[in-house]
């Protein structure tokens, strides 16, 4: 704690030096030949619109695109759509209707809503290619 009065009493010192033995002016931070430059405020404001355009780009572009694909994915389910949930539940869909989809998976029907469902693997009508 003490070095830390110690250091506050050097500044103060240093920052209001005494005017030399010649001059009749006082010293002044302002006049002095030490004196700092204000900097632009702009200077201040750049770096942070950086940072907030690198982090647009990063992070919420990238979570909008995948949230409007996924609207799509969940507006364009049909009967016949092999689909898997946000469960891992692997299903045909059997019905579509304003937020519940009808799935059958194995021997057990299901209705889940629509947001659950994370991927379309195989569209109605489609055969699964060869691979």
């Amino acid at each position: 704690m003490t070095h830390l009065n110690v250091f506050t009493v050097v500044l103060a010192d240093a920052t209001t030096a005494a005017p030399t033995a010649g001059s009749t002016a006082p010293a002044t931070p302002s006049t002095g030949a030490g004196a700092q430059q204000q900097g632009s405020p702009l200077g201040l404001f750049v770096p942070m619109i950086l940072i907030l355009v690198i982090m647009y780009f990063l992070m919420i572009r990238p979570q909008t695109q995948q949230r409007k694909q996924q609207m799509k994915v969940q507006d364009t389910l049909k009967s016949g759509d092999r689909i898997v949930t946000t469960a891992g539940i692997v299903g045909i869909v059997i019905s579509v209707k304003d937020t519940i989809v009808s799935i059958r998976s194995a021997d057990a029907k299901m209705e889940v809503t629509k947001a659950s469902v994370v991927e379309v693997i195989q569209r109605a009508g489609e055969e699964k290619s060869a691979s």
